[in-house]
């Protein structure tokens, strides 16, 4: 609602979200989402028609390099629930994100957009069943035992049982944070340029940066004050394809973002509509095409600030062409297949051509992160959009902190400890996030937007909404209720990366015959509760009357609000 008090207020879509990011930060904690963490966004600018990217997600800190952790014997940078969780502590981005929305789009100050957040956060809400089950996980109880006090005295009582649901829940450490940025702004001389520039002082090199830097020292990061105050959160272009007469948008290769791009590429030719909404040859189909373009992401992704990536090559049609001929229209390829070599199809000479990285079977659930991120959209009536993905500083991974009122993102664990490939750790660095969010543009007009929480699921989740829609003919709200599936022959991004070649899990929904058939075909197919993607929206919006609509998931609380 806080996003919708700014449009009520006069302020625009890109207020709003600003609004809604900082408060999720309050009443979504469990959703692996804290104010020190990041947030990808997307948008779109109606005055001037420009679809443009804004990375709010974190980089590695100048501390945290390959030799750091080969000198610490690690092969992999871990996050809890562990007592090494520091060692993955990113620099937050989300905040110095939010503030340049506002610079570059908003209206509102930094004041108008936290007042919710602060309101939220002082006088509190209502417990609420799905943050209540997060925080009754035994690992998240670990974690604040092997970290005191941790979120105790916040979300639990004395018998360390979480807070019961509809009892009032204070936040008055976060409330204090929020606090400070707001003053500074108040007490900045000029314009509300000037105070926005004081509020995010506040937080990168003033009383909150050294906090930050104070709890990451006490426990073993080694997040210091210089990097905080040289964090800038970038605008950048996107990276498109076409599919069926439309221009799908993404964020590039320090996300995911790419893999739903190279799967369209592979899918058009295929009839997928005369295949049957969620038969066996769809979803394998579909499946197959989703292995391919994982095989690249793991290959060749990564920050394109610090890594050569092909991706004019990965995204051209020719090069989907050269690969379609490893879909086997009967047979599923049994884990992760070989990566391609985009360079082929890439007008840039590479310096080096990636590094294969070894997938190594490994038992587990996944890694983490399927149901934590949260994700929003805001449409104004000017046509404006913004998508947002945030999240970071789960607590189950990572280190909750009273003082700060929450936890640090742990997003590092997402880079390679290996100098050779693209998305190896490196100072500086955006770690290749799971992080995305998709706008979809006719006649060069934006029509549709797709977004959901959901960790590696996240790009072929969104594929698949997209696909009910373009191709099934689905209305938003169809398209974001029906069942998904989601291979999980890819190595998790998430600590310790967890490896299950050939499994494909489906949700209810999905009918024991259609399951059949896809064992058959090779799937190891494992049934799941409805958690593919959960918390996803689909926002659509006609350019020619302004008429809107939107789907939200009833896999998680989600909704739709309009005025």
């Amino acid at each position: 609602m806080s996003a919708m008090r700014m449009l009520l207020a006069g302020g625009n879509a890109f207020d709003a979200a600003a609004a809604a990011t900082f408060t999720a930060a309050v009443v979504e904690p469990t959703a692996s989402y804290s104010l020190a963490a990041e947030s990808v966004f997307l948008m779109h600018h109606a005055a001037t028609g420009r679809v443009r990217v804004l990375s709010g997600q974190g980089t590695a800190p100048g501390g945290q390099t390959v030799d750091l952790f080969r000198g610490l014997g690690l092969s992999k940078i871990p996050t809890g629930p562990d007592a090494r969780g520091e060692l993955s502590f990113t620099v937050p981005g989300v905040v110095d994100a939010s503030i340049a929305l506002l610079e570059t789009y908003g209206t509102k100050t930094a004041g108008d957009v936290i007042a919710p957040a602060i309101d939220y956060a002082q006088h509190g809400f209502p417990m609420y069943q799905y943050m209540r089950g997060a925080l009754q996980s035994i690992e998240t109880l670990e974690q604040f035992r092997r970290y005191p006090p941790g979120g105790m005295g916040i979300f639990y009582d004395e018998d360390e049982s979480a807070i019961k649901v509809g009892q009032v829940v204070l936040q008055k450490g976060l409330a204090a944070t929020f606090g400070k940025m707001v003053e500074a702004e108040s007490s900045a001389p000029g314009h509300r340029l000037s105070g926005l520039q004081a509020a995010r002082d506040a937080f990168y090199r003033g009383e909150i940066a050294r906090n930050i830097v104070d709890c990451s020292r006490r426990v073993g990061g080694v997040l210091s004050l210089d990097d905080l105050a040289g964090y800038r959160a970038a605008f950048e272009e996107p990276v498109k394809t076409s599919f069926r007469g439309l221009e799908v948008c993404a964020q590039s290769t320090w996300t995911q973002g790419p893999v739903l791009l190279q799967a369209l590429n592979l899918l058009e030719p295929f009839d997928l509509r005369a295949m049957g909404h969620n038969s066996p040859q769809y979803i394998h189909t579909v499946t197959e095409a989703i292995k391919l373009a994982f095989a690249d992401r793991e290959r060749f992704y990564g920050d394109p600030d610090f890594a050569q990536v092909p991706i004019d090559g990965l995204l051209s049609k020719e090069y989907a062409a050269s690969r379609r001929p490893l879909i086997a229209p009967d047979g599923a390829h049994p884990g992760l297949p070989p990566s391609g070599d985009p360079w082929k199809y890439s007008a840039t000479a590479p310096s080096a051509r990636g590094k294969e990285v070894p997938a190594v079977p490994a038992t587990g659930d996944g890694g983490g992160g399927e149901a934590g991120t949260t994700h929003f959209t805001v449409i104004d009536r000017d046509g404006n959009m913004v998508c947002a993905t945030p999240s970071g500083g789960a607590f189950v991974k990572s280190v909750f902190f009273p003082e700060l009122g929450c936890a640090l993102s742990t997003r590092s664990e997402m880079f390679f400890v290996d100098p050779d490939h693209p998305n190896g750790v490196e100072p500086g660095k955006r770690p290749r996030t799971t992080l995305v969010n998709y706008i979809v543009c006719k006649n060069g007009q934006p029509v549709m937007t797709l977004g959901c929480p959901g960790g590696d699921n996240q790009a072929q989740a969104n594929l698949q909404l997209l696909l009910n829609v373009v191709v099934f003919g689905m209305d938003a709200q169809q398209a974001v209720e029906a069942p998904r599936f989601s291979s999980q022959s890819v190595t998790n991004s998430f600590y310790p990366r967890i490896y299950l070649p050939g499994q494909l899990n489906v949700e209810p929904g999905v009918p024991e015959g259609t399951r059949s058939r896809l064992r058959e075909m090779g799937h190891k197919v494992v049934p799941i509760a409805s958690e593919s993607g959960i918390g996803a929206i689909v926002s659509q919006r006609d350019p020619e009357t302004g008429v809107m609509c939107a789907g939200a998931d009833p896999r998680r609380p989600t909704y739709a609000v309009a005025w």
